[in-house]
């Protein structure tokens, strides 16, 4: 940017502030730019996320079962109903962690509140 001098006062206000505009313009480009990849950021470790709570439900579930099933000799049956199991439990992880299902509620002392009594009945 040089200045001429046959410029006048306004006639480099008008061209600094059309080279201002496109500054600021590519500025809130990028800052839109950073802030959809941000979002994806954020959705993808949300993915991730609720994919590990799923899995590793399934896999404990699996993991018992066939431990049931060799120390006990349950045969294919405690693998079967606990790898259920398991897929429940992380499907439930799942609703719990996107806010569909409500969190359990406990009280003061760490029991459940929907207990109705002292003694758990």
């Amino acid at each position: 940017m040089t200045d001429h001098p046959n410029e006048s006062l306004e006639q480099r206000r008008a061209r600094l502030a059309a080279e201002l505009a496109v500054v600021r313009k590519e500025a809130a480009e990028e800052t839109a730019k950073a802030g959809q990849s941000e979002e994806s950021r954020r959705g993808f470790a949300q993915a991730m996320k609720l994919s590990s709570e799923f899995i590793s439900a399934i896999l404990v579930g699996a993991m018992l079962g066939y431990l049931l099933d060799r120390f006990a000799g349950t045969g294919p049956w405690g693998l079967i109903i606990l790898l259920l199991l398991g897929f429940l439990a992380g499907i439930l992880n799942v609703l719990r962690s996107i806010g569909v299902v409500a969190q359990p509620q406990t009280g003061k002392d760490g029991s459940n509140e929907n207990t109705g009594g002292k003694d758990g009945a």
